[in-house]
């Protein structure tokens, strides 16, 4: 089990992550015997928040520069999410019939800064987007603390304790509870902090490591269907986003292997997904399969039109991207 291949297959990684996330938000009845795995897409996000730990270690190891490191996540996100965040936000002010007071215009300006009312009101359009920027606050803190004192990479603890405390200590809850989707990535993301440094050293894990990876997998597979299939909705979130801990790191080491023995062809067509992956996730639910919907086509071909119609022009908005960030760090020399 070579721990290198999860760098190496990084893009792949997050090509398949927005396909099963995709396949996530796509609508299909609970009577469905497909609706406990169509649940697991969710699953996408976890993967997405352990690479990103991942590669922020990288980063950080290079260049210890605050200031830096701000900018470049800054810099990556805000294009794609101004253009096509931006425009939802704009465009659904203008059209509403409200008045315009400066209650309104404030929060159409937070909700285009930081999407504000996820905070508020655990509002999940582009809900992703916030809570990596987020991460990304407090991440320098703790991956320095990481590099200086490796014992702190035991912190990772810390916000599993945080999950159980604001899901049954009532103040808390009532408080911030709200927002437990965000609370409940924050144990993989920094999981994949402190992962990353045996990546970067290209460890490899015996061979008997893949009967405890696989155990380990079918487990959590097998509990989050099943919780999924037949007690949609009568259980706590969080509990079950602690399986898809184990669930998302073991998936990520199953598709490393699978994608060191496919052709290059297919590795080339989920990198070119992955590449794409963040204008994918802010433009295919609000912009292509809401109106999809509408037309009852099926579970099937609805998910084939949305992955169809999102992929060319989430290409066309992440060139545009391109030239806009070019433009800036040409301005900042």
């Amino acid at each position: 089990m070579d721990l290198s291949k999860i760098s190496r297959y990084r893009g792949e990684l997050m090509g398949f992550a927005i396909i099963i996330v995709m396949l996530f938000h796509v609508n299909l009845p609970m009577s469905d015997p497909f609706f406990g795995l169509r649940r697991m897409g969710n699953l996408g996000v976890d993967i997405f928040f352990f690479l990103s730990g991942i590669g922020l270690w990288y980063s950080w190891t290079r260049n210890q520069d605050w200031k830096r490191f701000y900018e470049n996540r800054a810099i990556r996100i805000y294009p794609a999410w101004l253009i096509i965040a931006g425009y939802y936000y704009v465009s659904r002010f203008v059209q509403s019939s409200a008045p315009v007071t400066t209650d309104r215009v404030t929060d159409l300006m937070g909700d285009v800064l930081i999407n504000w009312d996820f905070w508020r009101r655990d509002e999940l359009t582009f809900w992703y987007v916030p809570a990596t920027m987020m991460m990304y606050v407090f991440a320098p803190m703790f991956m320095e603390a990481v590099r200086r004192h490796p014992v702190f990479r035991w912190l990772v603890v810390l916000p599993l304790m945080w999950c159980i405390i604001v899901q049954y200590v009532t103040p808390v809850h009532q408080a911030v509870g709200h927002i437990e989707i965000f609370w409940s990535r924050i144990p993989v993301f920094m999981l994949g902090i402190v992962t990353a440094e045996a990546v970067r050293q290209k460890q490899v894990l015996d061979k008997e490591t893949w009967w405890m990876a696989g155990a380990f997998f079918a487990i959590s597979l097998g509990a989050c269907v099943w919780l999924e299939q037949m007690k949609h909705g009568r259980f706590p979130l969080y509990t079950e986003r602690m399986l898809y801990i184990v669930l998302a790191v073991t998936t990520i080491l199953i598709m490393c292997e699978v994608f060191s023995r496919v052709p290059d062809k297919v590795r080339a067509v989920f990198r070119f997904v992955g590449g794409i992956s963040l204008e994918i996730y802010l433009l295919h639910v609000q912009f292509v399969l809401i109106p999809l919907q509408k037309l009852h086509l099926g579970y099937w071909p609805t998910f084939l039109l949305t992955l169809a119609i999102s992929v060319p022009i989430a290409w066309v908005i992440s060139k545009v991207c391109g030239f806009v960030i070019s433009k800036i760090k040409t301005g900042k020399r």
